[in-house]
């Protein structure tokens, strides 16, 4: 999995989830979000609390990755990123911790994520994976990605007006085959379908927050006083 930079605008309060999605009867969506986050930051928590709302996601599991397939490796240390991801939601019910990635001393897959929580919630269980736009534009390099969506959803944060062209015109038929418009049908199967939420995002990243805080400027505004609490406290980045 990949701690994907996300670009926007800030989360409103009032964005409604949507009627279908949040009938009691519907089946809950078991929903994933995995990342590096070296460290985690607003630009992954708030368009993930608006997905939530749009979808009717009553909880969404964070997965913090290893060894992280296409990236350069973390900073901080495996333990330093968990207890800092579980200090940023500490006191928000939305959100739970699974340390199974950083359990792993190998490459984190997704694929191989997925295939074990599939394992564990049964085959007819609708199970999702959260997303930024611009992983969507690049899934064609993850392992095995054509085995995604026979395992889950995907749930991709965007925005009004951006462009939702893929790289090669065989991309975008998979893309437009697989998309849905309308939150409620996630529920009605296990897998299989893409949705585009219409998220404001946020344009902050793990590494601006790195390169600021070595630079000694304020990072108040881009994630939780407790996470620059335990920043400062544990001398990360600065270097």
């Amino acid at each position: 999995m990949t701690d994907s930079t996300i670009s926007g605008d800030i989360v409103p309060d009032n964005i409604a989830p949507d009627d279908n999605a949040s009938n009691t009867n519907t089946p809950v969506i078991q929903a994933l979000f995995g990342g590096t986050f070296d460290p985690i930051h607003y630009g992954h928590l708030y368009p993930v609390e608006a997905l939530a709302r749009l979808v009717g996601l009553k909880q969404v599991i964070l997965l913090p990755n290893h060894v992280p397939p296409h990236r350069p490796q973390p900073e901080a240390s495996s333990q330093q990123r968990l207890e800092m991801v579980r200090l940023a939601v500490q006191n928000n019910p939305l959100f739970t911790v699974d340390t199974r990635e950083l359990e792993r001393q190998t490459p984190s897959y997704t694929v191989e994520t997925l295939k074990s929580f599939r394992q564990e919630i049964g085959e007819q269980h609708p199970l999702a994976f959260i997303i930024g736009q611009d992983s969507l534009q690049t899934i064609q390099t993850w392992h095995k990605w054509e085995e995604l969506l026979e395992i889950c959803h995907l749930l991709v944060c965007s925005r009004p007006g951006y462009q939702h062209q893929l790289s090669t015109p065989e991309m975008q038929q998979w893309f437009e085959k697989h998309r849905v418009d309308t939150p409620f049908l996630l529920s009605q199967k296990p897998h299989g379908y893409i949705y585009l939420a219409a998220t404001p995002l946020l344009n902050i990243s793990a590494t601006d927050i790195r390169l600021r805080h070595q630079q000694g400027l304020s990072c108040d505004d881009l994630l939780p006083s407790s996470i620059l609490q335990y920043i400062d406290a544990h001398r990360l980045y600065r270097q």
